[in-house]
């Protein structure tokens, strides 16, 4: 645990109160505004704080705002388009649907950003992710018309620029 503190050294003290700051707006959300709990509520912002620390160390951070955003509009608009899909779906007697296992490769770097657009792509309608192995995603695809490769570079591209990473080359 040591090692961890000495790399919070390293880095802008404004990191730290930006962790404690969320955990404590957490906090107060979750005893909806009330100053009774803060006994118990500043020993968990300080153990949040540390745990966070450990299981993600500061670093340098290049979060971009207006990627996320982005991302969250096209997130929006893609899971009520892939809705409505899905309902005309269930409303067809007969399905033709064509399902399939896909190994797509990944152009985000490995870590956190492609656990990421695994879990994101978890929850648009007519996709699975399966695992991933290396550089690539098995997606589990409902139809396999469906533009899942052009779908996931989408995505892929929005996350990269939000989390302000380049893409691999293929």
């Amino acid at each position: 645990m040591w090692h961890v503190l000495n790399r919070v050294r390293e880095f802008s003290v404004i990191s730290l109160i930006r962790r404690a700051a969320l955990f404590a707006a957490l906090w107060w959300v979750l005893t909806e505004g009330s100053f009774a709990a803060w006994g118990v509520g500043l020993v968990s912002v300080i153990l949040a704080l540390a745990v966070s620390l450990i299981l993600l160390p500061p670093g340098p951070s290049r979060f971009s705002l207006t990627g996320l955003a982005s991302f969250l509009g096209f997130f929006l608009v893609q899971s009520v388009k892939g809705g409505v899909q899905v309902a005309f779906m269930a409303l067809r007697p007969r399905l033709d649907l064509r399902p399939v296992v896909l190994d797509i490769p990944m152009r985000l770097p490995e870590g956190g950003a492609r656990v990421f657009l695994a879990n994101t792509l978890n929850l648009l309608p007519g996709t699975l992710s399966a695992g991933l192995e290396g550089k690539y995603l098995r997606m589990h695809v409902l139809d396999e018309r469906s533009p899942v490769e052009a779908e996931l570079r989408e995505v892929e591209m929005r996350i990269a620029r939000m989390l302000s990473l380049s893409l691999e080359a293929l």
